[in-house]
């Protein structure tokens, strides 16, 4: 919400500067989103005066001007077509800078001549849009005197921030109303909504439809017919305050409907009554029914959107555009004048279904007072018949205007209760009467009647908000929250903590975290298990985002691919997000997810690169799962329970015990990949965070190095073996042999082939033996060798290979 700050004290009596209201309006929750000062910007461009405007030597479209800056005369080159003798124009020299793209002005030369300035466009200074000629500044516009002053543009201009609860604030006057309250300054009366009297009747009548009336979707029209209007150019100050705030003037009276729309926050329609066919009637449109509409663009409707129309056709999207065919031009003459109020969730529902953005539609979907149908027309009545003239005609009307009268009991104590600050009740009574409010009784209950304009007021917390806001939020004070003990509470659970260890973790193997969406396409949802109905979105903000994510791999696989689609093969991503099985509390879980594709180490002349594999992630998962604070030698792979959605005999799920699943690694199915658009292999995990036991609690002091000062020792052994048989026995098994002195065992060799018969491998791996109390002696080493092979042996039916 734009507005300037002379703009401001139309409604508000106030002497107050810009820093002072603008620091006002952030107290009283209207946040200032930045404060323009267009003086500033202009301040190098002065008024000049053409004293000579001759043709240039060497072109036929450019002009040899000598300009009177009011302490010299220049040689100036322009190229506009109205650049002439006597006028008064902005003038930039050597030096100054131009608003436009912030260039420094530099003298130069143009076609042979030298030019020692610019004249200026208002395009050129942002004051407008126009640039097919230089500003004509007024005749008494003194020379030498700063641009900004003469164009008025020295006038600053703020922007708020305006939540969608503060309707009342889509106009100028309700921020006046709110500062009023505040303390800056006194509200101005708007005699522009005192009643016209209408000297006729009006020859177009209304009527709204009855299925409109029976879902309340217009419940009030306002029409009024004014004759012998004259629509020419804005005055200077009506087209000054829209271009302010960034809206081009295009006529009178199209200017003044978007006057009172930024002004009071009315939005309004006028047509041109000679194209008219009969009387307005307010019905639902059909299907397919088109209008071409003052946006240069053609709608087609349906048959749950509201239209104005007459009786040949549609004229117009109710509250939201209007339509072209009955727009006003320069020889417009009768005009018929729309005022009415509209259904909040009809115009967000049509307005949504067109993508159209207007500022009638931006006020009418957040609440417009009823009372302004009323007010509103009569305003209108005031401006056009001051400025364009003309005859008005008695209003006509259909339906009836609604008078919210909705009051609450404020209980002054609540202020305290609710807000930490004791309010006197004259004081809160007086600042409810100054927002509106009509207050009876006294403390300790009053009851306040809210105003039309706030239809967000319901209920007795509302009203100590607006007491405490323009009291002042930073009059509440700082208390801080009782502890129930006296050591102070963490403020992230161990959960929480756990959640953050898991991204540190993933990052430090080199896996880059994401941050995709909780919905995906269907589409795609379908490979990854049966879908539940209640995971499908009611409203989805996109067609391809239309389910909730029943797997935290979808979206991370599909920017994989739009990675690879932009040259980026070598891919490690994780993300740590919720998935979900349901619509039900409790119904999705945390997961830590990653994948990685292409190769795992850079190309370089010390050695070949080597594509990433599955137990690249199985690394990551078993790193994570031991940095959560479970013994990944514990963990069980199940070749057999990996899910449909990986690469059948390439992956595995991850176990503590026969049901308690952690996880699942593997490569990626093939479809799964095709259908979001992935080529070559994919490895990727999921890991349930939820399912990964928390450690037992323990001291917060770490355990003492147990340090071994003997020697270490390593003995390999090869086991020749069934092919069925896995490494995670074999290595369990020689771990088992003797768990004091065993501290790792490590497979360093796979062979199958010739010298090995058929369903036969034979597997190498390696222990280490770490003493502690004495360097070991060579036959307690053959003695735990003798135990591991027997281990080994008893655990696989294997025998060690001579």
């Amino acid at each position: 919400m734009k507005f300037t700050l002379n703009w401001l004290k139309q409604h508000l009596d106030t002497d107050a500067s810009i820093e002072v209201v603008a620091e006002k309006l952030t107290d009283i929750g209207l946040e200032i989103e930045g404060v323009t000062d267009r003086a500033a910007a202009l301040a190098d461009i002065r008024v000049a005066h053409i004293e000579e405007a001759g043709q240039h030597p060497d072109a036929d479209r450019l002009k040899l001007c000598r300009v009177n800056t009011g302490d010299k005369i220049i040689q100036v080159v322009c190229g506009a077509p109205n650049a002439r003798t006597g006028i008064k124009v902005a003038l930039a020299q050597p030096g100054a800078i131009i608003p436009i793209d912030g260039s420094k002005l530099k003298p130069g030369k143009i076609r042979g001549v030298e030019s020692q300035g610019m004249m200026c466009s208002t395009r050129e200074l942002c004051l407008g849009e126009d640039h097919d000629g230089i500003i004509e500044l007024p005749e008494d516009a003194e020379i030498g005197a700063p641009v900004a002053s003469v164009l008025g543009a020295d006038d600053p201009i703020l922007e708020i921030g305006l939540t969608p609860n503060r309707p009342d604030c889509t106009g100028v006057r309700g921020i006046a109303r709110d500062l009023a309250a505040a303390g800056i300054g006194t509200l101005k009366a708007d005699p522009r909504q005192e009643p016209v009297t209408g000297a006729f009747d009006s020859p177009i009548g209304v009527t709204i439809s009855g299925d409109i009336a029976a879902n309340n979707a217009v419940p009030a029209f306002y029409g009024r017919y004014i004759r012998g209007v004259k629509n020419a150019e804005s005055p200077e100050w009506l087209k000054a305050r829209l271009e302010a705030i960034g809206l081009r003037p295009i006529s009178t009276l199209v200017d003044i409907t978007n006057l009172v729309t930024h002004d009071l926050g009315r939005p309004l329609h006028v047509f041109d009554a000679d194209k008219l066919s009969g009387d307005i009637n307010v019905r639902y449109a059909t299907n397919g029914e088109k209008i071409a509409a003052l946006d240069n663009k053609e709608y087609a409707l349906s048959d749950s959107m509201v239209v104005i129309a007459d009786q040949a056709k549609a004229l117009g999207i109710g509250g939201i555009i209007g339509g072209e065919e009955t727009g006003c031009l320069e020889e417009t003459t009768n005009v018929f004048v729309e005022c009415a109020l509209f259904d909040p969730i009809s115009i967000a529902k049509t307005g949504r279904k067109l993508q159209i953005n207007s500022d009638a539609r931006y006020r009418f979907e957040r609440g417009v007072d009823p009372q302004s149908v009323a007010w509103g027309m009569e305003v209108a009545t005031h401006l056009i018949t001051e400025i364009c003239g003309g005859e008005v005609s008695h209003v006509v009307k259909a339906g009836e205007v609604p008078n919210p009268r909705n009051a609450f009991d404020l209980r002054i104590d609540r202020i305290r209760e609710l807000g930490g600050v004791a309010v006197e009740a004259d004081r809160a009574i007086e600042i409810l009467k100054s927002l509106g409010f009509e207050v009876s009784g006294s403390a300790p209950v009053v009851t306040a009647v809210a105003p039309t304009w706030r239809p967000d007021i319901i209920g007795e917390a509302d009203l100590v908000e607006e007491v405490l806001r323009i009291v002042g939020y930073d009059k509440i004070p700082t208390v801080p929250l009782e502890r129930e003990t006296s050591l102070p509470i963490p403020a992230l659970s161990p959960f929480q903590k756990r959640v953050g260890l898991t991204r540190r973790v993933l990052a430090s193997r080199g896996l880059y975290e994401t941050v995709t969406w909780s919905f995906t396409d269907s589409r795609w949802a379908k490979l990854f298990g049966e879908l539940k109905d209640g995971l499908y979105l009611a409203n989805p903000i996109s067609s391809d985002l239309d389910i909730m994510r029943p797997n935290a791999l979808i979206n991370m696989i599909a920017a994989a691919g739009r990675n690879q689609a932009r040259g980026f093969s070598d891919l490690a991503l994780f993300e740590v997000g919720p998935e979900f099985f349901g619509d039900q509390p409790g119904d999705q879980r945390l997961v830590a997810a990653g994948l990685r594709s292409g190769a795992k180490t850079p190309r370089s002349w010390t050695g070949s690169r080597r594509d990433v594999d599955v137990f690249d992630v199985k690394a990551d998962a078993e790193a994570l799962i031991e940095a959560l604070g479970t013994n990944a030698a514990n963990v069980q792979v199940n070749t057999d329970g990996a899910r449909e959605w990986y690469h059948p005999g390439r992956s595995a799920a991850l176990q503590l015990g026969p049901k308690n699943v952690l996880g699942y690694f593997g490569e990626l199915h093939p479809k799964v990949l095709k259908a979001l658009g992935v080529k070559g292999r994919v490895v990727a995990f999921e890991l349930f965070v939820e399912n990964v036991p928390m450690p037992k609690k323990k001291g917060t002091a770490r355990p003492a190095l147990n340090a071994s000062s003997f020697q270490s020792v390593e003995r390999d052994f090869a086991f020749l073996l069934d092919e069925a048989v896995k490494a995670e026995a074999i290595i369990k098994a020689a771990k088992g042999a003797d768990r004091n002195l065993i501290t790792d065992v490590t497979i360093f060799d796979l062979y199958a082939g010739k010298g090995i018969e058929d369903g036969k491998k034979s597997l190498a791996f390696s222990i280490t033996l770490q003493p502690t109390k004495a360097t070991l002696t060579e036959e307690e080493i053959e003695a735990v060798c003798k135990k591991v092979v027997e281990a080994v042996e008893k655990a696989t039916g294997g025998s060690l290979r001579a």
